[in-house]
């Protein structure tokens, strides 16, 4: 059911292959409550609420003052490529919580924190926040996959995802084109 070690090593440079420019969007979760999922065709980013419609907000972070939901936490991005890989099945994506499954490479490289993406009308922001596999992912995905997803490699490139915050509302489509707008402009 699980992807093994040697799977996941042998698609490192398949995943590699990822565009470092253009990228699309893949797909897109909302998480209305915890631990349900509904696959949008289309989805409203807002600078305040993230996602619309997604938990995000309400669900708060247990490591900020008063458990507030972390500003730099507003979307979870994972490379569309290592889901793939991972889930080994399109219909398991969404277990891994993410909000955007997208075809880009993610890794510290090409998308360093403060990185401004376009993602139909709306913008984000690449954030410092890490975004690593936890008890949920290795429940869902297997210890290969954590392993696989928090190594060195994997970090490098950010596997796991990346996390980013909303910078001009606006709507993303799926199958969107995503750009670069600004590299690192802080």
């Amino acid at each position: 059911m699980f992807a093994s070690k040697s799977e996941l090593e042998a698609a490192i440079e398949f995943i590699k292959l990822s565009p470092k420019d253009d990228g699309v969007v893949r797909k897109i979760v909302c998480r209305p409550t915890t631990g349900e999922r509904i696959e949008l065709m289309e989805a409203q980013l807002d600078v305040v609420e993230g996602l619309a419609g997604d938990n995000w907000r309400s669900r708060g972070y247990q490591k900020t003052p008063g458990g507030s939901a972390h500003p730099d936490m507003q979307l979870n991005i994972m490379n569309a490529r290592t889901i793939a890989i991972i889930a080994k099945n399109e219909n398991r994506w969404q277990l891994a919580g993410d909000q955007f499954f997208i075809d880009l490479d993610l890794s510290h490289e090409n998308l360093p924190p403060g990185t401004q993406l376009q993602l139909g009308n709306a913008a984000i922001e690449i954030t410092a926040e890490p975004h690593l596999g936890c008890g949920k992912f290795t429940e869902r995905f297997g210890l290969d996959a954590v392993g696989f997803v928090n190594s060195t490699i994997g970090k490098s490139l950010n596997l796991r995802g990346v996390n980013a915050r909303v910078i001009q509302s606006g709507n993303v489509l799926r199958g969107a084109i995503i750009r670069k707008i600004a590299e690192n402009p802080g």
